[in-house]
């Protein structure tokens, strides 16, 4: 609906203009408490990116180009990266105390070995638990928990939100996701949440 008024309103809109109008009108939607829900089908993820690449045709230069060209050229992220980000950014508010303790889901620490600066894990590694249904691999408790484990040390180790974020950003420059919705995080090992 919001991205039916700006086309409708605007016959001619410059690429800040659109960019500026897509994050405050129509992405905020998109990404409302996106760490509570979860599309976890391909089908859904792909509904969203359809919203996403109309979007971006409503520029006439970028209209012809390929979606993944449209995204870099705006320097828009795809929907799915925007929400491996929130939830690490969630994720991070949690378990620096943040929030209250007592409105927070639990997440145990993982044990890590005085000598473990080579490894390829942080300080704050947490334990994944077995799940035995497939609606239970979904759960935000469980979904972050590899991804949030493969970041670095120097990443979680930020003191402020606003650093953690640009060090994330900074850290998954070069993933493939950033810009196609059809990749996946790499370096992260097996993840098999999305069905």
């Amino acid at each position: 609906m919001m991205l039916g008024i700006i086309k409708r309103n605007l016959a001619y809109i410059t690429r800040n203009c659109f960019v500026i109008l897509y994050k405050s009108s129509v992405r905020s939607y998109l990404e409302y408490a996106n760490s509570v829900w979860y599309p976890k089908r391909k089908t859904d993820i792909d509904k969203l990116e359809q919203l996403e690449k109309r979007a971006t045709k409503l520029l006439l230069e970028l209209s012809s180009k390929p979606y993944s060209d449209r995204l870099k050229n705006l320097n828009l992220p795809t929907f799915k990266y925007r929400h491996y980000r929130g939830d690490m950014i969630e994720l991070f508010k949690m378990i620096k105390g943040m929030y209250d303790p007592t409105c927070v889901p639990h997440f145990d620490f993982t044990e890590l070995p005085e000598d473990s600066s080579g490894t390829r894990c942080n300080k704050y590694k947490l334990t994944q638990h077995h799940c035995h249904y497939d609606l239970r691999k979904c759960t935000y408790t469980n979904r972050v928990i590899i991804i949030w484990n493969s970041l670095s040390d120097y990443v979680v180790s930020a003191e402020t939100v606003n650093i953690f974020k640009k060090r994330l950003d900074k850290f998954w420059s070069d993933q493939d996701v950033l810009y196609n919705y059809k990749a996946d995080l790499h370096g992260i090992g097996n993840r098999s949440t999305i069905v």
